[in-house]
């Protein structure tokens, strides 16, 4: 077979949904979850746990970093559409500073940004070049990625959040969208999908076309932000019950 065809076939198709490329990095990623959070909460000292979680927050961030210096080193790097600005690019680049310090405020901020922004990625990923490139390792890296230090976050170092997250996260979340509109007016980009929508089949194909389904996402927000808090409200609720049977 021709290279350049072999090429066009297997490594440079866009990823499918559904497809083995989908489907078994989340496999991977869940069984690794499982066991990094068991291993740490039954072997690890406290110091240990936080070195773990900051060691892994660094080689996501690392890895964003090497992809955007490699990208830069090949000549065709374009700072209207590649800069690591979109939201999940741009958590996972910064991560480590929460990694090191977990403050609860980031932490408030990060756990709805995280787990809304990144489960619409994994759900419906955008990658256009598919295994083995470094795009899709890229991809498949800061998404499962910025989830299982959020899961371990909650359930290695019993981060909760409060009804009052909710909205902390999405006043954080508006300042951002302000600075993508700027960003995006200056370059004349699209950062945050703000001016056209992903290539890719993605929720946002339900909620009509430019500049409706910014408006429909706007409204949304809160009820998806309160549907990520209810189960820890829930579990809130049930420890109180027990404590005041007691």
């Amino acid at each position: 077979m021709d290279f350049q065809v072999y090429n066009a076939i297997f490594l440079f198709n866009r990823v499918a949904i559904g497809s083995l490329e989908h489907i078994l990095p989340i496999l991977v990623s869940v069984l690794f979850c499982v066991f990094f959070i068991r291993h740490s909460k039954r072997k690890f000292t406290k110091s240990q746990q936080a070195k773990a979680l900051h060691t892994f927050g660094c080689l996501v961030s690392l890895v964003v970093l090497t992809f955007h210096l490699y990208h830069v080193s090949l000549g065709n790097y374009s700072i209207k559409t590649d800069l690591p600005l979109y939201l999940c690019s741009l958590v996972a680049l910064l991560i480590p500073i929460f990694t090191y310090f977990r403050k609860f405020w980031m932490y408030e901020i990060l756990l709805f940004w995280i787990i809304a922004g990144t489960t619409h990625g994994v759900l419906t990923p955008d990658i256009a070049e598919g295994f083995p490139t470094f795009d899709y390792f890229r991809y498949w890296t800061v998404h499962l990625g910025l989830l299982i230090i959020i899961f371990y976050a909650i359930f290695v170092f019993k981060m909760k959040p409060t009804f009052k997250s909710v909205f902390k996260s999405f006043v954080a979340l508006q300042c951002y969208f302000v600075f993508m509109v700027i960003i995006n007016f200056i370059l004349n980009a699209n950062y945050f999908y703000l001016n056209e929508k992903p290539q890719s089949a993605s929720v946002l194909d339900y909620f009509g076309e430019w500049p409706v389904y910014i408006t429909v996402v706007q409204i949304i927000i809160i009820p998806y932000f309160l549907l990520i808090y209810f189960p820890f409200y829930l579990v809130e609720r049930s420890r109180k019950k027990k404590i005041s049977a007691i």
